[in-house]
């Protein structure tokens, strides 16, 4: 079984849904950039300060920063036996950087329809109490069905915010599927429901 994995695919494609279960599946750490620099930041170690300075600056993380804290993530004990890193690699010198730490078995690339992407993430809302949904589950309505309160849309989510995401993921994430190509580890996986795109993932990973 492929084992060191990254997933690759555009907002709502569905990317932290199946690194849960592949994680759960195969006993291998779900590691996400956002869950690192949290935990680095918390700890105070010299990576997180370095990442908190620009992100309370409002900038972009370097490419740099980001690959020392997922490079120190993967000699971390539960990792050494495999991985699915979600979010990361962002960019091509990312992917770069992430061939000079450790050895990646297999890309998979959860393709969906950007329509549908637009129509899924538009639908979600959020309670204050913490519920999530979608407003197709709940017919039409707003009110939260574990509070009764009205259920909101988060800013990025409005259609023309993840327009906006969508436009960025392109232009991004081209050079890093063509990156993957040529290497022959890239797998392209239709994202529908979410257990027959697992089916799909898992005969991929054998």
């Amino acid at each position: 079984m492929k084992r060191n994995i990254v997933l690759l695919g555009a907002p709502g494609a569905g990317k932290g849904t199946q690194a849960v279960k592949i994680a759960a599946a195969y006993g291998i750490p779900h590691i996400s950039t956002g869950d690192i620099f949290r935990k680095n930041i918390k700890e105070e170690t010299e990576l997180g300060k370095r990442a908190k300075a620009y992100l309370d600056g409002g900038l972009l993380v370097p490419d740099e920063i980001v690959i020392g804290i997922v490079e120190s993530r993967l000699k971390e004990a539960d990792a050494l036996n495999g991985y699915v890193l979600d979010g990361f690699p962002r960019t091509l010198p990312q992917a770069e950087g992430l061939d000079k730490i450790t050895d990646i078995d297999i890309a998979i690339n959860l393709t969906v329809d950007f329509d549908v992407i637009i129509t899924r993430l538009s639908g979600r809302r959020v309670c204050a109490c913490g519920e999530n949904s979608h407003i197709s589950w709940l017919g039409g309505s707003e009110i939260c069905p574990k509070c009764g309160k009205k259920m909101f849309i988060r800013d990025d989510d409005k259609p023309e915010t993840v327009k906006a995401r969508l436009d960025v993921y392109q232009k991004q994430t081209a050079p890093l599927i063509e990156y993957y190509q040529r290497k022959g580890l890239l797998v392209e996986i239709e994202s529908y429901s979410v257990e027959e795109t697992f089916k799909d993932v898992e005969k991929a990973l054998q």
